[in-house]
């Protein structure tokens, strides 16, 4: 047997070049709306394959960008307060029903374990509801937060831009100085 000869450090690197050209040529060889193609192709064939993963990913991406406006946690503030209402008469009207189904049969028993239910149910309800007006809260903080951290580092980056800028123009005219004398 025959031990090859070992690489160099040349040919190893136009080895791996030349490797690297042959795997980018197809890439480059097709346009970009091939890849566009491509792409669109995949995507359909995706949502086809998984149109509710789909529907709820997109769900919730446009929920998440509404809620991270201030107009979309308005209106969200406004609907949970309309759910709250909605949820709250509709368990008054419930229990109202219970008690005159109950008193109609004369059960006393009945009643008091039907408003017992009613009462722990509004009391489930409005604790849900408590969390759900705490998390939008929470996520309103979140969100005004973020934007005060951005425009801080937008402007930090705009002093520093700014900063490196006069340096520059300064080490230019210092350079166009020297050459001149």
């Amino acid at each position: 047997m025959t031990n090859p000869a070992p690489l160099t450090p040349d040919t190893a690197r136009d080895s791996l070049r030349a490797r690297i050209e042959a795997a980018e040529r197809p890439n480059a060889e097709r346009s970009l709306a091939d890849q566009a193609r491509a792409a669109a192709d995949a995507a359909v064939d995706y949502t086809r394959a998984h149109p509710l993963t789909v529907i709820g990913g997109a769900l919730a991406v446009g929920l998440l960008l509404g809620l991270a406006t201030r107009p979309g946690r308005r209106v969200a503030s406004k609907a949970v307060s309309a759910v709250g209402a909605a949820a709250s008469g509709a368990a008054n009207s419930a229990a109202s029903g219970v008690k005159g189904v109950t008193t109609a049969g004369g059960a006393k028993v009945a009643t008091l374990l039907g408003e017992a239910a009613m009462a722990y149910a509004m009391k489930l309800l409005d604790e849900l509801l408590q969390g759900a007006s705490d998390g939008q809260d929470k996520l309103g903080e979140l969100c005004d937060g973020a934007a005060k951290t951005i425009k801080s580092a937008r402007e930090t980056t705009s002093k520093a831009a700014r900063s490196t800028q006069t340096r520059a123009a300064r080490a230019v005219r210092d350079v166009v100085g020297k050459v001149k004398r």
